[in-house]
């Protein structure tokens, strides 16, 4: 019997995550916040870099006036995900004044547990659209819940591949057991 539950949990997690790989929520919103991914040496991967192009699209469009981007630095960077994505933003002509800058998540829980934070302080209503990869989408949205955050999601790569759906329902079904922020810090 609790084997059937915790299969069919499992499975409802697993279509939930899958269903979210394509959300699309048109905004508006009071900033899009930016999940970090790797830098090299200040150049955003290409998964990163899809990601800051499709928020830049999304300002541009005035879905939201102010862009958070995130992340902290791994082991041997020199310079954090944060500033890579600032950089990055500044040179597709996003004006400093449209930026905030978190650079010290090293996990979704921690990067969206600060941007609220910065959010916060800059007067920034908690109106959000995360951008990320599909199959990060409901984690993410879930999480940025669970800060405070009042979020609907804007993928910047529709789709995923098995390993990343399976792994984002073990993440997302432990978080709900758990609760993210604890999640967090066993990771």
């Amino acid at each position: 019997m609790v084997a059937a539950v915790v299969i069919a949990y499992l499975g409802v997690t697993f279509v939930q995550v899958w269903l979210a790989t394509d959300d699309r929520d048109p905004g508006p919103a009071d900033a899009l916040v930016v999940l970090g991914a790797a830098q090299w040496d200040g150049r955003p991967s290409p998964v990163f870099q899809r990601r800051l192009d499709h928020a830049a699209e999304l300002w541009a469009a005035g879905v939201a006036p102010s862009i958070v981007v995130t992340g902290g630095k791994q082991a041997g960077d020199r310079v954090t995900q944060g500033f890579a994505a600032y950089d990055y933003l500044r040179g597709r002509g996003v004006p400093d004044e449209a930026l905030l800058v978190e650079v010290n998540g090293t996990d979704t829980y921690t990067e969206l547990s600060a941007s609220a934070g910065i959010l916060r302080a800059a007067g920034v209503g908690d109106r959000v659209l995360l951008v990320t990869d599909g199959y990060h989408a409901l984690r993410t949205r879930l999480v940025a819940e669970e800060v405070g955050l009042d979020a609907g999601v804007s993928v910047a790569s529709e789709g995923a591949a098995a390993r990343q759906l399976v792994r984002e329902t073990a993440a997302v079904a432990a978080g709900r057991l758990v609760g993210f922020r604890r999640l967090s810090n066993w990771t």
